[in-house]
């Protein structure tokens, strides 16, 4: 527990992971509704306002029925309402997605923000939602599509931070294979907080690069100046050191899964 003792481990939010590298979990999103509660109570993992889930609804007994081969068919308001009133954990984007098998060096990551866009979305960790964080103050707009890697936590006790380099923008809430070929060491309010720089595995474009080196410099200058940009124009003090190579970035993903799995079992232990 010492080298968790720096975490804010209330900014994470409750988890049910099924499993972490070798470690295998007992599944608890699979849980069935009268079995949630008692697992809450014996691990001390839960709360339960944190988990959302749909209020049931009553249906009205009024609705008209269609008839198809000689059978009740519900009215589509009907099945609506009846399909909402059973009660559902949502999957948790942070959590419930796997890192993949290739990891550290291909992985799975959820997309945040798109390229181009001037919005910062953010996961909301609480209910696993993407939600708009703010406008940034200028004119500059992300170059590349960000977002994050899931079963990760770094020391500001959010999951790893990854840019990744594609043709495309693609819509925030959803997940990509990446391939990492660098780390931007960078500080943030004098806090680490640095940036895995990857391609994504499944772009033709992009799918045969390895190591930072292979970008030519004006995308790793674009990269730094974005960062340090936006950040000074929120009167933010940020220092963006020299790109890492592939390894380092290695290094960090391994160290985010460690400190994630780490987590989770002081969790259990609670």
């Amino acid at each position: 527990m010492d080298h968790l003792s720096h975490l804010d481990l209330d900014a994470v939010p409750p988890y049910h992971p099924l499993l972490i590298g070798s470690i295998k979990l007992h599944p608890i999103q699979a849980a069935t509704q009268h079995t949630l509660p008692r697992l809450n109570s014996q691990l001390g993992l839960f709360h339960q306002d944190s988990i959302s889930m749909a209020p049931p609804l009553q249906v009205a007994t009024t609705m008209s029925s269609s008839t198809r081969e000689g059978k009740a068919v519900p009215a589509l308001n009907e099945r609506i309402l009846s399909s909402m009133s059973k009660r559902s954990v949502a999957a948790h984007p942070w959590h419930d997605l796997e890192i993949g098998p290739e990891a550290p060096t291909i992985f799975n990551c959820v997309i945040e923000i798109p390229r181009g866009s001037k919005v910062k979305y953010e996961l909301d960790k609480k209910t696993g939602l993407v939600k708009v964080d703010r406008v940034l103050y200028s004119s500059v707009v992300y170059p590349h599509n960000y977002g994050f890697i899931p079963r990760t936590l770094c020391d500001d006790s959010d999951p790893l931070d990854v840019l990744v380099i594609m043709q495309e923008p693609v819509i925030p809430g959803c997940f990509l294979r990446a391939k990492a070929i660098g780390v931007m060491p960078m500080i943030d309010q004098g806090e680490a907080d640095d940036k895995i720089i990857a391609v994504c595995a499944d772009d033709p474009e992009y799918k045969h690069y390895s190591d930072i080196k292979d970008l030519p410099p004006h995308r790793l200058a674009e990269i730094r100046r974005f960062f340090e940009d936006y950040k000074k124009n929120e009167n933010k003090e940020v220092a963006v050191n020299d790109f890492l190579p592939a390894t380092s970035a290695y290094e960090t993903i391994r160290h985010s899964m460690d400190l994630y799995a780490t987590y989770i079992l002081e969790g259990l232990r609670r």
